[in-house]
């Protein structure tokens, strides 16, 4: 049933959204470096590896720089007009097209390259091998402002390795044992939210069962820690 409402719900966003789509491919037409897609690498059902599509944000060698595919806060890889394409997230739209072909779904755990995928434990890898990564899903709503949380660059990666890693494994196993078209659709409705009032806390109210984040996570995510129950 999930991939049924996959396949509706992204063909008609992409029709509805080509007026939008179109001027955005010819901005990046003519700045930056002149290309659109950026095709990257990911793990997807089963293990295979399929090409995500996304708009270009970045300089074209970005993953062999620096911090490789985790993006920092003011990261200089990325162009001018990436900035505001990462930041409304515009430039994860084509992946629309990854959900109509089947490799993704519009919601499903994070689409991971190489890098995060092996940051995460091996139960978590194999539970998310069972999965459609998604356009959206609890770990992205949770850490839709993942970049602020990674200014410092010599110690990005570390962090990201001994404390993001492992919350972000523990939200993908909730919603691994928590999938349902219930969740997929409260999942789509928050994501929506959160596009619109991206300082919102409703994700911890919608469900307030999530594992409860380390503390040195907690400010960031906006985590309430006081009563979350309706």
């Amino acid at each position: 049933m999930q991939r049924i409402l996959d396949i509706a719900f992204s063909g008609i966003a992409i029709v509805i959204l080509m007026p939008l789509l179109i001027p955005i491919i010819i901005l990046l037409m003519i700045t930056g470096e002149g290309e659109v897609f950026y095709l990257q690498e990911r793990i997807g059902m089963n293990g295979k590896i399929f090409k995500l599509y996304k708009f270009v944000t970045m300089l074209k060698n970005s993953p062999n720089l620096t911090t490789g595919t985790i993006t920092l806060k003011n990261d200089p890889r990325v162009l001018p007009v990436g900035r505001f394409l990462r930041k409304s997230k515009i430039n994860e739209l084509p992946q629309l097209l990854n959900i109509f072909l089947g490799d993704m779904s519009m919601i499903g755990p994070r689409p991971l390259s190489r890098q995060t995928f092996y940051a995460y434990s091996l139960q978590v890898q194999n539970l998310i091998e069972q999965l459609r990564p998604g356009l959206s899903g609890i770990g992205s709503i949770v850490f839709r402002h993942e970049e602020e949380l990674l200014v410092d660059q010599s110690k990005s990666v570390d962090f990201y390795n001994d404390v993001i890693a492992p919350y972000k494994g523990l939200l993908e196993k909730w919603y691994f044992e928590h999938q349902s078209l219930k969740t997929y659709f409260l999942a789509i409705l928050t994501t929506a939210w959160t596009v619109f009032f991206p300082k919102s806390r409703l994700v911890w109210h919608i469900f307030p069962g999530l594992p409860i984040p380390p503390d040195q996570l907690k400010v960031p995510l906006g985590y309430l820690k006081i009563d979350i129950r309706y």
